[in-house]
């Protein structure tokens, strides 16, 4: 038996020994009650993905289809459950390699990451006596302030989930402190392949600490134990400043963020890299954002595996939405990078330029144009227009060019 699969056993355990208390029990409230008073929710998100990149004489064109089912019981004694069902499918099109060997018979595609397949998504107990506490042990969802360093990879059809055992507490006052102890990683590859599931020892620490009504300082700590990839294996101190002010007919909105990394646990390569992130981006209250931000992580130009590198993060959210830096650069990256938003009526449109080179040494990586466009239909419905164009300067990179239409409904 796996380790994921011994924690879902111990969940199942748990869930059949509150059962047996429940029948034991003479007392009003049963677990029954809770099971059947809870909610059910259906979403579906349909996403085709064209992929136009140089070092592939075949164009990606992806059409896939997730139908998400999950439940979310009623409280009995503090105690609830939640499940959450994925089936992601391949419609019509399927000219696309899913990636980490899930579609052998098509690695002549670029990559799009989005494999086939059925996926116990989320499966935990929660036990939450007040608002202040709050402790979760099963397959949940994690994501963290920006989803930086971690997160669920919400673009890819399948997430990112995390065996865990979490805990929440905001007790203390104008702080919310967050510990996860994670035994596993359940990557966007899915079950089928070695990729999918990454064992782990790994310890994630975060406390959100609030100064005023406009800013707050998050330290964190992530001390990261891959049994899977020893490269993944990392520690991670760092803190991020966030706030606002007024400014003119607007608002500006700031953050600043540096953190330093170095190897842990079963890592072979021992090094020490900083991150650092700076944006500024100022709000007008007719809709307009303009902003400006400037994203580092380290590296070494002659020495590999010395770079930053953020193994459960939310990769497809930085440097760019064609994802050609998921994997740190050796001699690290920088992004300057410029955005700008507008709400047109029922639109919200969204531009970003980027220009990348490396942190260490002189090289140029290349520059990219992200838009999009995305609005509500109605209360259940919703459209997203994108696209990401990528040219290279480098002969590590290839221009890729990339657009998606997505289609989504929640019931």
């Amino acid at each position: 038996m796996t380790r994921n699969q011994k924690i879902l056993a111990q969940l199942a355990v748990a869930v059949a020994g509150l059962m047996l208390i429940t029948i034991a029990s003479a007392q009003e409230e049963n677990l029954g009650g809770a099971v059947t008073s809870g909610k059910a929710h259906v979403a579906l998100r349909y996403r085709y993905e064209y992929v136009d990149q140089d070092s592939f004489l075949l164009d990606a064109n992806a059409s896939t289809l997730r139908i998400r089912l999950n439940y979310q019981t009623g409280d009995w004694k503090n105690w609830s459950a939640f499940g959450e069902f994925d089936h992601v499918a391949e419609v019509i099109a399927n000219d696309f390699n899913s990636g980490a060997g899930t579609s052998p018979d098509r690695t002549q595609y670029p990559l799009v990451a989005d494999p086939k397949g059925t996926d116990l998504n989320q499966l935990y107990l929660q036990y939450s006596p007040s608002e202040d506490l709050q402790l979760r042990l099963g397959r949940e969802r994690i994501t963290l302030d920006n989803h930086r360093f971690v997160g669920n990879v919400v673009w890819r059809q399948n997430e990112q989930t995390f065996d865990a055992l979490t805990l929440r507490v905001n007790s203390i006052p104008k702080t919310k402190l967050f510990y996860s102890y994670v035994e596993n990683v359940n990557r966007i590859f899915g079950d089928s392949v070695a990729a999918g599931n990454h064992s782990n020892n790994t310890h994630l620490a975060n406390a959100k600490v609030t100064l005023n009504d406009a800013w707050a300082v998050t330290p964190y700590v992530y001390y990261i134990d891959n049994d899977e990839v020893a490269s993944f294996s990392t520690s991670t101190y760092g803190a991020r400043l966030t706030g606002k002010l007024a400014l003119g007919e607007g608002n500006m909105s700031f953050l600043a963020e540096l953190a330093t990394q170095s190897d842990a646990a079963n890592n072979p390569v021992s090094y020490d890299a900083d991150y650092a992130h700076i944006t500024a981006l100022w709000t007008a209250k007719n809709g307009l954002a303009i902003g400006a931000a400037f994203e580092t992580l380290g590296g070494d130009a002659l020495l590999p595996g010395m770079a930053f590198r953020t193994p459960l993060a939310t990769g497809h959210a930085f440097q760019g939405w064609a994802d050609q830096f998921l994997t740190t650069p050796g001699s690290g990256i920088d992004d300057l990078y410029f955005t700008v938003k507008y709400k047109a009526a029922s639109w919200n449109l969204t531009a970003v330029y980027h220009d990348f080179s490396s942190e260490a040494g002189s090289g140029d990586w290349g520059t990219e144009l992200d838009i999009s466009a995305g609005r509500k239909l109605g209360d259940r419905y919703g459209l997203l227009l994108k696209a990401a164009l990528f040219s290279a300067d480098s002969t590590s990179f290839t221009d890729t060019d990339k657009i998606w239409v997505m289609l989504t409904a929640n019931y």
